[in-house]
């Protein structure tokens, strides 16, 4: 199984996705308009971050915090109040557009102004998610050109694992819908990005039948939350509640992603994978 885990039956990786206003506006800036929806989604920087820290410096764990460039450069000061309290920031587009619905150039460009957007504010990243989990052919080898040493977007294993690139290889900490918030508290009429309210208990629960299969199989437990999601009152409460059963457990290991990205970059029982895009011949499947 390697040296990555450091003996530990699985890692925890607790990332919070700071997207405020960008996924709204990116399904059009017309939203802006909207005073209600800017306010749910404003919540996120403003109310459930500070309420994050807080509780992740009373139980003592680490965490990644994916900031789009937009929201840090219209909110100065976020990504440092985050780095102050001992916890990563890293790259997570600017515009919070998919790649996937960008050109290749367009991507490049917004890859770029979020590197510009932190090199300005001195904030040190390690690491990429992109928008919407939406990664491009072309991601990797973005995260690999700009001295990124991680992506967290694929879904391509339950453990990390290495891509290839046409530079370094990169280090890939994989996600997964189940162990995304998003799908269990996302709602908003319009633009529509979810229909259920699920309850925080059945939520946990959910969370901790899987983290149970992690710890049989030595796996990576990357939880992916939304501050203005997750940082309400009784969704945080059952957080606090999960992260304390976890803790006492006794073989888990929590981790910010760089940490972990180095450890697997440090261990030799891990060779990269070359993603192959695979052949859909027009007549088989049409567009």
């Amino acid at each position: 199984m390697g040296t990555w885990h450091n003996g530990a039956a699985a890692v925890v990786t607790l990332t919070f996705d700071v997207d405020a206003e960008t996924p709204v506006l990116a399904e059009g800036r017309r939203y802006a308009d909207n005073l209600m929806t800017m306010s749910h989604q404003s919540y996120g920087p403003d109310v459930g971050v500070p309420r994050i820290l807080d509780l992740l410096e009373d139980m003592n764990v680490p965490a990644t915090f994916f900031i789009p460039g937009w929201v840090a450069e219209h909110r100065p000061g976020l990504a440092d109040s985050i780095v102050q309290r001992g916890h990563e920031v890293a790259h997570h587009s600017y515009s919070h557009r998919s790649p996937t619905s960008m050109t290749a150039d367009e991507e490049r460009a917004d890859f770029e102004r979020a590197v510009e957007v932190f090199s300005s504010q001195r904030i040190e990243i390690a690491g990429h998610r992109a928008a919407s989990w939406g990664a491009s052919w072309q991601t990797p080898s973005l995260v690999a050109e700009y001295g990124l040493i991680y992506d967290s977007s694929l879904m391509g294993d339950d453990r990390p694992y290495e891509i290839a690139t046409n530079l370094t290889p990169i280090v890939e900490l994989p996600v997964h819908w189940s162990l995304d918030d998003w799908e269990q508290y996302a709602f908003l009429p319009d633009p529509h990005i979810g229909s259920v309210i699920e309850s925080p208990v059945k939520v946990t629960e959910m969370w901790r039948a899987e983290l149970d299969g992690m710890r049989r199989y030595q796996c990576l437990f990357n939880l992916c939350m939304h501050p203005f999601l997750s940082g309400r009152p009784g969704r945080i409460m059952a957080l606090r509640t999960f992260i304390e059963e976890t803790l006492e457990a006794g073989d888990v290991h929590f981790a910010r992603c760089r940490d972990l990205a180095q450890a697997v970059r440090d261990d030799a029982s891990i060779s990269p994978r070359r993603l192959v895009r695979p052949p859909v011949p027009p007549d088989v499947y049409p567009l």
